[in-house]
């Protein structure tokens, strides 16, 4: 099995940019996406229905142009868009799928950093989807977790650890959040296999020329259930590709 996840910071943006052309020329089963910023009746050929004949789609339902989640799949999957919690399900953050024994969620993780509202949204949020998780992982459920999850982990993931501590996104309780995450059952991938290396990155904001100077963060995820580890043979960051101001990430499994 071949996924690929991949904040698009707008589908019809990144479409107009080689989406599907890249989408071609990767072949994966399953595409995630993340910040679709779209409603499906929206969309035409970003749909890439030749490509993917089921599309599933998680949109927001209170702002037009914001948020969004679907996936893309060549076969049919079982699919739900939340998790039951109505101010996380209703911005379109979730699309969950069934993969054979495997449970797939797809998640578009808050922003804290447009008010302190939205700080508290987030961690509230980081909260209660870890104790959604925790019941999963503790029932043996396998998991695949796969999105933006706007929080970077350790120094080595982000280009300027000093100064960025202070803000949203690798602030102290949150990168806290992040190790607490991966203890209830969780390993991150990419890390997991490159413990040491530094410089490795899946967001550069579009100013300052970030990526050109490679001024990145590590905010986006492959993490999967201890118990799904094993069947795992490749992740990679696809930071060549661009289209978004993230990277696609790569997964592939066997059943």
């Amino acid at each position: 099995m071949k996924l690929i996840s991949w904040n698009v910071n707008g589908i019809r943006a990144c479409y107009k940019k080689g989406l599907e052309e890249f989408l071609r020329q990767e072949d994966p089963d399953f595409f995630c996406v993340q910040e679709t910023k779209a409603h499906v009746e929206q969309l035409k050929d970003e749909k890439m229905e030749s490509l993917f004949p089921h599309g599933y789609w998680s949109s927001c339902e209170i702002k037009k142009g914001y948020s969004g989640t679907c996936i893309l799949s060549k076969r049919k999957l079982d699919f739900s868009k939340g998790i039951g919690i109505k101010e996380y399900d209703q911005e379109g953050r979730f699309s969950i799928a069934h993969i054979g024994d495997v449970k797939l969620y797809n998640v578009y993780f808050p922003n804290g950093a447009a008010r302190e509202e939205r700080h508290v949204f987030k961690q509230n949020f980081l909260r209660d989807f870890t104790a959604h998780l925790k019941k999963e992982i503790d029932a043996g459920q396998k998991i695949m977790l796969v999105g933006d999850y706007n929080v970077a982990h350790n120094d080595i993931d982000v280009h300027d650890p000093k100064r960025l501590s202070k803000v949203s996104g690798f602030l102290p309780e949150e990168q806290k959040w992040l190790g607490e995450f991966l203890e209830i059952g969780f390993v991150d991938l990419f890390r997991h296999q490159n413990p040491n290396e530094a410089h490795k990155y899946t967001w550069w904001s579009y100013r300052e020329r970030a990526r050109l100077m490679n001024k990145g963060w590590r905010i986006d995820y492959v993490c999967v259930s201890q118990n799904l580890k094993p069947q795992i043979t490749r992740m990679e960051h696809l930071d060549q590709q661009e289209g978004s101001d993230h990277c696609p990430l790569l997964v592939e499994w066997k059943k």
